[in-house]
């Protein structure tokens, strides 16, 4: 498993060159709208979304599983134990394909446990678009404005 932490900026050519530079690793994925890392030491997914006129930098903490494994054992004791928000569903987001699913902490805090099924399908969700279309109504209790970014 390695976390994933998903941040909304400004500029996101300004930022792929800082976070390049910063953690001395070049971008796994860029797409209009989006990029993201995968960083090695310290084992890091950093999913940057453009998105100017965000009221936050934090877009939401992941949890990304590396094996099927993993994700099953995460997926069982987390809805068994009553923490995750919404069920396992395979779904086209930011890019990928994917299955994941949502906790969400007593402050109100998303996080998203997914695992990446397909890192670069032929048909790309919202490969023409912005990835702030598609995929959004997915993270539960998120109320979303226009343009709200929120996927990973």
């Amino acid at each position: 498993m390695r976390l994933q932490l998903a941040l909304n900026v400004k500029n996101l050519e300004r930022a792929i060159a800082f976070y390049s530079d910063m953690f001395a690793t070049p971008v796994h994925k860029q797409r209009a709208g989006y990029a993201n890392f995968e960083i090695d030491q310290p084992p890091l997914k950093l999913v940057l979304f453009e998105h100017p006129d965000a009221r936050e930098h934090l877009n939401h903490i992941g949890v990304e599983c590396l094996s099927e494994m993993e994700f099953k054992a995460a997926s069982d004791r987390l809805h068994d134990g009553s923490l995750a928000t919404s069920d396992v569903a395979e779904t086209g987001c930011c890019h990928a394909k994917q299955t994941k699913f949502w906790t969400t902490e007593p402050d109100e805090l998303a996080w998203e446990w997914y695992r990446i099924l397909d890192d670069a399908p032929v048909t790309a969700p919202n490969e023409d678009a912005s990835s702030q279309a598609g995929c959004c109504g997915q993270q539960p209790g998120k109320e979303l404005e226009p343009q709200t970014v929120c996927c990973a």
